[in-house]
């Protein structure tokens, strides 16, 4: 279950608000400009199933957003606990970072943990099958996708080039929870 907890920067220790409601997570992240939406799973969609597939089956949705926000591209992102690259993928994204363009995911199957850094703030929103993120251009945040990554996720992209990180240096992310999967609320 999808799950919003925000901190004070100075204190990963307890939460000033966490929820597991979709509309308060939605409401608390749209205060701070980072959309926030539920879609309903295909259920026909495979186990396994191919990125062409994975993109036919939310064609409509994704279609929406390209007219919306612009993106001009799309792919599809899939990672399992026996991929080779998983713990250099995993550091790869764990630094903080901005983005010159949004950063639009949405999880197929699986689950990831995005935390944000706005203002003196720390949003930590674990993102699981259904859930759809997108931070805006220039946050501060960092994704961990844990030790054995299992996640398919549609990515869409404003630049052609797709993912580019702007590392800021700050070390933020290390004073934070990482993620495991199944990890208590």
């Amino acid at each position: 279950m999808s799950r919003l907890r925000i901190f004070n920067e100075s204190d990963a220790r307890v939460p000033l608000f966490s929820s597991r409601e979709g509309d308060a997570i939605a409401e608390q992240l749209n205060q701070v400009g980072v959309r926030f939406e539920r879609w309903p799973l295909r259920a026909e969609l495979p186990v396994g199933a191919s990125a062409d597939e994975t993109l036919a089956a939310y064609r409509e949705d994704i279609d929406r957003l390209q007219r919306e926000q612009g993106y001009r591209s799309v792919d599809v992102v899939s990672l399992h606990p026996e991929h080779p690259q998983r713990e250099e993928l995993r550091k790869k994204f764990l630094n903080e970072h901005t983005h010159s363009e949004d950063e639009v995911r949405f999880f197929v199957a699986g689950s990831g943990l995005f935390t944000l850094h706005i203002g003196e703030r720390v949003l930590e929103v674990l993102c699981e099958a259904g859930d759809l993120i997108s931070v805006p251009d220039g946050t501060r945040h960092w994704f961990d996708m844990g030790p054995s990554p299992h996640f398919v996720a549609i990515r869409l992209f404003g630049n052609p080039d797709g993912w580019v990180a702007n590392f800021t240096g700050n070390d933020i992310a290390e004073r934070f929870p990482r993620y495991e999967e199944g990890q208590a609320a």
